[in-house]
């Protein structure tokens, strides 16, 4: 899966059907019975959730998920901008890291790295979307929201530290708490 998106690391430009190719090269592998896995894992990671807005988070997640690689394999548009290549690169050598990374316990039929790398990279490059969709529910009864054409998330900046998180790359910005309250 890497070596192609790899290959965009050599090029002095990068479009978004560049990109859009490759991730829907990527979404036509992943069948039903992935989609079924992935929640399966979904389901069993959100039991650390607190239990006070787990089905909400859950029902998002899992809905995405499946939205998610619909769209990106129905997706006919014409994408003809570019794309910020440092960003994609610095995008692509995380989500590598994560998926070589990732639990070697895990059955090897489990494409949940491939889907999460389709929807991260579909999302953040292709709609300019945040990874988390709106109305994504966090701890305090905050949610990710968009507004005046900006998104927003509540702990953007609490995962700046964390080198797995995707929120590196994710366009939303650190919620301002002093203009909501």
């Amino acid at each position: 899966m890497f070596k192609e998106l790899s290959k965009q690391k050599q090029k002095n430009h990068i479009y978004k059907k560049d990109l859009m190719s490759i991730l829907q090269n990527l979404a036509s592998t992943i069948s039903i019975y992935d989609l079924i896995t992935a929640t399966a894992i979904l389901r069993e990671e959100g039991k650390y959730v607190q239990k006070n807005y787990r089905e909400k988070y859950l029902e998002i997640y899992i809905k995405y998920f499946i939205i998610r690689i619909k769209n990106v394999k129905e997706d006919k548009s014409e994408y003809d901008e570019l794309i910020e290549k440092k960003k994609l690169v610095e995008a692509i050598e995380l989500l590598e890291s994560q998926f070589h990374n990732a639990n070697p316990q895990k059955n090897e039929n489990d494409k949940f790295s491939i889907i999460y790398t389709i929807i991260s990279l579909y999302t953040t490059f292709i709609l300019v979307e945040p990874i988390h969709p709106v109305g994504t529910p966090f701890p305090g009864g905050l949610k990710v929201r968009y507004d005046k054409g900006f998104y927003f998330c509540p702990v953007k900046d609490k995962q700046s530290e964390n080198p797995h998180a995707v929120c590196k790359f994710c366009i939303a910005k650190q919620e301002d708490f002093n203009n909501i309250l």
